[in-house]
């Protein structure tokens, strides 16, 4: 498999996760209405699990801009592949949003509420405040890259025992952060970077788990949508953004 059409995959399976789990927590009359914070953390750390231990092997499974663009800047991954590997990411953000569609409809047009449909698909902060919003996002994804680098490793071990920070896959070097052993470790760092940070904004820390359903969101014949909340929309993806690449360069640095 392509690395590009892995991450694709790789991020579509954590957003029906993610989206599929806050879908079943808020939407009417689903069986986990009700059913609380505790759940969605959870099921947004079992989605970054599957994805990343299935997709791992072929491109790293990064499923996040933050990722890719933390190990990057790094060193740790090529920067020519950047934009594929976000382009892909988005687009699979996209398609994990509507897939959470299809398996909800009824409960998306049972939904009165635009603010919940709206929640599905994006995060929003519980108190608006961008700075206060931007610093948090900010923590969020350092915490996330920065724990990434220590609980997986940046490569893979050749024979000789040597690091490989990339190979070869149909004549292209991809560099690799993540592999499908790590995938448990990262998970779980999610579902506590959820517990413990995820109150103020819902924690987006993955600029395509926001953006790329919420142009699901944008598109989609739901009724009571309203709208998209655009204003807020540059928040996910800025301060991931810079919470990774401050992370890179603590971890150079030290």
């Amino acid at each position: 498999m392509s690395p590009i059409l892995a991450e694709f995959i790789g991020t579509a399976i954590l957003l029906l996760f993610g989206c599929g789990v806050v879908a079943n927590v808020i939407l009417s009359k689903t069986k986990g209405n009700g059913s609380g914070w505790i759940v969605i953390t959870w099921g947004w750390g079992m989605g970054v699990f599957i994805a990343v231990f299935s997709m791992g092997q072929f491109s790293g499974a990064h499923i996040n801009p933050a990722v890719t663009i933390g190990l990057a800047t790094a060193g740790l991954f090529d920067w020519a592949m950047v934009a594929p590997y976000i382009l892909a990411q988005v687009a699979g953000g996209f398609f994990g949003g509507f897939l959470t569609w299809l398996a909800y409809k009824k409960h998306f047009d049972a939904t009165e509420d635009a603010g919940t449909i709206l929640a599905v698909f994006s995060t929003a902060p519980e108190i608006r405040n961008y700075g206060a919003n931007f610093m948090t996002e900010t923590i969020g994804t350092f915490i996330l890259i920065f724990g990434i680098f220590y609980l997986t490793a940046p490569g893979f071990i050749d024979a000789n025992g040597n690091m490989l920070e990339s190979i070869t896959i149909d004549g292209e070097q991809v560099g690799f952060g993540l592999g499908a052993l790590a995938a448990l470790p990262v998970g779980l760092l999610v579902f506590g970077i959820g517990l413990a940070l995820g109150g103020p904004t819902g924690y987006a820390i993955n600029p395509a788990r926001d953006l790329g359903p919420r142009l699901a969101h944008a598109v989609l014949p739901i009724p009571n949508k309203g709208n998209n909340d655009w204003s807020y929309s540059w928040v996910p993806i800025a301060a991931p953004t810079v919470g990774a690449v401050l992370a890179a360069l603590v971890f150079m640095l030290i």
